[in-house]
């Protein structure tokens, strides 16, 4: 399989992300298989936010089975499609509903992660904000308006909303500072917008607003950046949430679900339509959305918005709901993937492939005599594996697959997470990674 030639800081950002065992951010078109209709599914939504209108979507999917990928490359396509694209993990300091901090930390999360098609690595939010000056700028000078009549008649829609009235001012303090080359005020409106204060007296002392960006506000700050960024002349704003169940993880029931009820309305206001080009993209796994203990199940409101079609047998999908399941690869899709990762590792050059075609048949033979289907249903550590076998190959000239895949062993893991393989070279020395 031919692959057209690859850049080296392009080759290795993806093998490097992938012998880590995480989600390349670049370059994940060049080993995309597979998922068809989940990724018709989601360029949908992006369509519809880019026609100013809302979407809400669900990820699910196994641990291993491609969640981040796959939200990594709707991050990617949403960019192409000109959309600001806010993506964050969820963790024990970060939450959609908090008391302590913790939902303004997401935010903040969010926000230096701000990505446009020219900043795919984040830290697009000041850039956001010149464009929109500039474009202010331009009206004003064909009117002969001043700069900041013209930037808060355009800010004008945006008072409507909660906090709105301070997010102009902000955005005015922020254009007074640029005009005026005032870097400290430029600086304190972009902590504002950011959510980097944490009290009302210094965002007062710094920029003459009387709110923040609090654990309350967050969800009605992202509905505002979603009109900003349109006033400044992108389509829309997509943000992605991984890593949700640590939302099933807490262990308070009361925060717990003070979190569903903040899902359950951010999916109402999508299913209404009433928040403008704005998308939520959610990953999960299955325990998150279906244990009716702890799961999204166990809000009964969120249960009745998600449940699966009941006309949904087997072979038969309906994306038209909130939730996208992840399909599992098949064989098929996983060997093609196999063949993308030889590419790439060879720079897009067949003339310097590691292994053969027969060589990943038989690396996935061996994977699937020692862990069943389910190195291709949750291929993380498989890939993991491959990659590393590659590794071995071009680091040991000579070296034949053959050998090495004939002594491969399967080794329990202690720590419970995966098995071990090794390839044994004679009886005492052999080379081990995960699988």
């Amino acid at each position: 399989m031919n692959t057209p030639a690859i850049r080296p800081k392009d080759r290795d950002a993806v093998i490097q992300s992938l012998r880590a065992g995480v989600v390349p951010r670049a370059g994940q078109h060049l080993i995309q298989v597979g998922r068809t209709r989940e990724i018709k599914t989601l360029l949908t939504d992006i369509e519809r936010v880019t026609d100013g209108g809302s979407a809400f979507r669900i990820v699910i999917g196994e641990y291993g089975a491609g969640k981040t990928f796959f939200l990594n490359l709707v991050r990617a396509l949403a960019m192409e499609k000109k959309l600001v694209v806010a993506s964050a993990d969820l963790n024990p300091d970060r939450r959609l509903h908090a008391s302590g901090g913790q939902a303004r930390s997401l935010y903040a999360e969010l926000m230096r992660n701000l990505a446009t098609r020219t900043r795919p690595e984040g830290g697009a939010l000041g850039g956001i904000v010149e464009k929109f000056i500039a474009t202010a700028k331009t009206e004003a000078k064909v009117s002969g308006a001043s700069t900041e009549a013209v930037l808060r008649q355009k800010l004008d829609q945006l008072t409507e909303l909660v906090n709105g009235y301070d997010f102009a001012d902000v955005i005015a303090a922020y254009c007074r500072g640029h005009e005026e080359g005032n870097e400290q005020l430029k600086s304190d409106a972009v902590r504002w917008l950011r959510g980097e204060f944490s009290t009302k007296t210094d965002a007062r002392a710094a920029l003459g607003v009387r709110n923040i960006v609090d654990d309350a506000a967050v969800y009605d700050q992202l509905k505002l950046m979603s009109r900003f960024v349109r006033l400044a002349g992108f389509a829309g704003l997509l943000v992605s949430l991984d890593e949700m169940v640590n939302i099933y993880k807490l262990a308070n029931s009361q925060a717990r679900n003070a979190n569903y009820e903040q899902i359950l309305r951010i999916l109402n206001d999508s299913l209404q339509g009433t928040a403008v080009g704005l998308g939520f993209v959610l990953g999960g796994t299955t325990e998150f959305l279906l244990d009716p203990r702890r799961g999204l199940y166990s809000y009964p409101a969120l249960q009745s918005r998600l449940a699966q079609n009941t006309f949904v047998s087997e072979g038969l999908v309906d994306f038209s709901g909130p939730v996208v399941p992840l399909s599992s690869l098949t064989p098929e899709d996983f060997y093609m993937l196999l063949l993308k990762i030889r590419g790439v590792y060879a720079f897009g050059d067949s003339t310097r492939h590691l292994i053969s075609d027969d060589g990943i048949l038989s690396f996935m033979q061996h994977c699937s005599k020692r862990i069943g289907d389910m190195y291709f249903r949750t291929p993380r550590t498989t890939i993991t594996a491959f990659v590393n076998l590659l590794a071995v190959l071009e680091q040991n000239p000579g070296t034949s697959w053959q050998s090495l895949l004939g002594d491969i062993k399967v080794m329990p893991d202690t720590g419970g997470a995966a098995d071990h393989v090794a390839f044994a070279e004679g009886d005492d020395e052999f080379a081990s990674f995960k699988l």
